[in-house]
């Protein structure tokens, strides 16, 4: 190859999900669906978050955070994945694989430490509560903010880095429905058994140890709740809880992806439609329904909202 990227393949062909048309129709109403609902739900958090001073919190600016990269996890895969299910032929640009390859690692790492952020978050006002304005000041949310921004943008450009130049001058079929590193080194024409373990490091061995931190932390928390001399706090814990349940839908289908065997592509498909698709619609219900405060917040803003639209409607009526 002369030390220069002689690729020759433009664009990547998309096997299909399935090959009968029933269940695609099927995939599309519900992927649709579930779309729509997670980009409302997330956009809602955002947006309540923002306007209610009563959430004016560390814990929520940190869930308002998360809500926002979730808008983000839901537009880098579903809508092409949706408009594909409607076609025969499925393809990607180069230029468009390596474009969502950089965003789902960029926001896949920006959505690890908001996590780890939220479990310290919790771990604080749990053991420390006489402590936790003064270590969870405006200061510290904003440094948490900004470092999962730069973690994210360091964990996707270096691995692009390794990749962007090989070559590809064979096979351009992924059997898969998006484009990520493990499918995209296996068409490239090269040896490619060090950067499966480059992917392997960076994305596998970082989310699985972060998961079991998460993991611990949360541990050391129910104990620290359950111990004789803590007050009991069942609010505290129904916060935890949702926590966790969310930390395992976001890192369960990543760790099996990264580091199990290539050979379960179908599970991998499932995994990597729940992650897509269901993991961003999950997270806003969970933090909605299990928490008392964000429910009484969205009412506000609602009713605010009708206020407005009947200020708005005299006025229109006067004018007229």
């Amino acid at each position: 190859m002369e030390g220069k990227n002689q690729s020759v393949v433009s664009e990547f062909v998309f096997l299909p999900l399935t090959n009968s048309w029933d269940i695609q129709l099927l995939l599309f109403v519900f992927s649709s669906t579930l779309y729509v609902v997670s980009m409302t739900g997330n956009s809602l958090i955002v947006f309540t978050v923002a306007s209610d001073p009563h959430l004016h919190s560390p814990m929520y600016f940190l869930l308002a955070n998360l809500s926002f990269i979730d808008l983000g996890v839901s537009s880098v895969i579903s809508p092409k994945m949706i408009y594909d299910l409607l076609r025969k032929h499925k393809v990607i640009t180069f230029r468009g694989c390596i474009t969502q390859i950089f965003f789902i690692h960029f926001i896949g790492g920006v959505e690890m430490v908001l996590l780890i952020a939220m479990a310290f978050d919790r771990y604080v006002a749990i053991c420390k509560p006489l402590h936790y304005l003064t270590i969870m000041s405006p200061k510290m949310c904003i440094l948490f903010s900004v470092a999962s921004w730069v973690v994210g943008l360091m964990h996707s450009l270096i691995q692009l880095a390794f990749v962007i130049n090989l070559p590809f001058c064979g096979p351009n079929v992924l059997d898969s429905f998006y484009c990520d590193f493990p499918g995209f080194i296996k068409l490239a024409y090269v040896e490619a058994h060090k950067l499966k373990l480059l992917v392997f490091v960076n994305s596998g061995f970082i989310s699985v140890g972060s998961f079991f931190i998460l993991i611990i932390s949360y541990i050391v928390i129910i104990f620290t709740v359950h111990k004789p001399s803590s007050s009991g706090s069942s609010k505290a814990l129904s916060t935890l809880s949702a926590h966790v349940t969310v930390v395992v839908l976001a890192f369960g289908p990543v760790m099996f992806i990264y580091t199990w065997p290539s050979s379960f592509i179908h599970l991998d498909k499932f995994l990597s439609i729940f992650d897509a698709v269901v993991t961003p619609f999950l997270d806003p219900v969970i933090y909605t329904f299990r928490n008392q405060e964000m429910k009484m917040a969205m009412m506000r803003v609602f009713k605010q909202i009708m206020v407005y639209r009947q200020i708005i409607k005299h006025l229109h009526t006067d004018h007229s």
